[in-house]
């Protein structure tokens, strides 16, 4: 049996007094909100703080709000299961309410956080296994050792990205406010994330993230496709989020964000670009979901073959336009002709 190595438990009730906790106690803390992560990483010895700070009685960072104009404003401590049994939020915003029904298991989504799967460690197969398992083969450089075993010669780390919810907010241009001792400030949610498997967040040590805002998507549309082995529940093996406007027949606004291909998700601008002013046609969708999968580097560290998880974000991207065409079609929207 894995046991929590010991810790002291702090439960401050402003979220100034969580940030100065953190500042006080160094990298010896780490905030825990839901724990359906961190907890099961100490279990491992992959990560091992003395002070845990907990968020459980902050409700300044709980919540939900839908401002008039259809912005959403998302607590970081809101759970998945409140996100996911929202109607209203899977009506404006379906693919946010998708991802986060991706997550892991129902019983999970009960305590785990939108702001914990933010920032959700990243992972790797020689990374994620007991400490006697990681011991045996030596230790990776993302925990106590110096080698990344995924590429041995490489000077960084190459752990996936795998957060659910992070392609869906970036394709929606949501936003991140963080409290530090500093103060406050907002970033775009791309901002947020390095492309550094270990140091793989640019909110500091002693920040705490308290609120998401996604902007009212007026007349666009969006999708999230998610591979993985398990369909009942499992992390990503490659994923998609992609959001579309359209002025009559033509493409006004694209977006397209993959992840769990690399240690930070990544943006398909060339696949964008291609789409902007084109008629969503089947020759611009097989062009857009070709260019799509370049950005993509998915390495040897997550399940199934790296090589066939690229070309499953080019399927993936084809897929997840040809949905959305059919929705704007559905809709009204002037299509072309077949």
């Amino acid at each position: 049996m894995m046991r929590l190595p010991p810790f002291r438990w702090v439960e401050p009730r402003t979220v100034a007094e969580a940030v100065e906790v953190l500042a006080g106690e160094g990298p010896s803390a780490a905030l825990v909100a839901g724990g359906t992560d961190l907890l099961p990483n100490m279990k491992r010895r992959q990560q091992t703080p003395t002070v845990l700070v907990s968020l459980a009685k902050l409700p300044e960072i709980r919540g939900r709000t839908r401002a008039d104009d259809g912005t959403w404003t998302l607590g970081a401590a809101e759970t998945l299961r409140a996100l996911e049994r929202d109607a209203r939020l899977a009506s404006d915003l379906p693919a946010l309410a998708t991802s986060v029904r991706s997550i892991s298991t129902p019983l999970l989504r009960n305590t785990g956080t939108i702001g914990g799967n933010v920032c959700l460690d990243t992972r790797c197969n020689y990374y994620d296994q007991s400490w006697e398992w990681r011991r045996a083969i030596d230790f990776c450089m993302k925990c106590e050792g110096e080698t990344c075993w995924v590429a041995p010669s490489s000077p960084r780390c190459w752990a996936v990205n795998s957060s659910d919810s992070v392609p869906v907010l970036i394709a929606l241009g949501a936003r991140v406010r963080l409290e530090g001792p500093d103060g406050v400030r907002e970033i775009p949610v791309h901002e947020l994330f390095r492309d550094d498997g270990i140091a793989y967040l640019t909110k500091a040590p002693d920040e705490v993230l308290t609120t998401i805002e996604v902007p009212s998507q007026g007349d666009a549309r969006s999708v999230y496709r998610k591979v993985r082995r398990r369909g009942s529940f499992d992390f990503p093996v490659a994923a998609v989020a992609v959001r579309l406007a359209l002025d009559g027949d033509r493409v006004r606004e694209a977006r397209i964000v993959l992840n769990a291909v690399g240690s930070a998700p990544v943006r398909s601008r060339d696949a964008e670009a291609l789409l902007l002013g084109a008629r969503l046609d089947d020759g611009a969708i097989e062009e857009a979901a070709a260019l799509a999968g370049r950005p993509a580097k998915p390495l040897d560290n997550t399940d199934h073959e790296h090589t066939w998880r690229k070309r499953r974000v080019r399927v993936e991207v084809k897929r997840a336009l040809q949905g959305l065409g059919e929705a704007f079609a559905a809709s009204g929207a002037r299509m072309p002709a077949p």
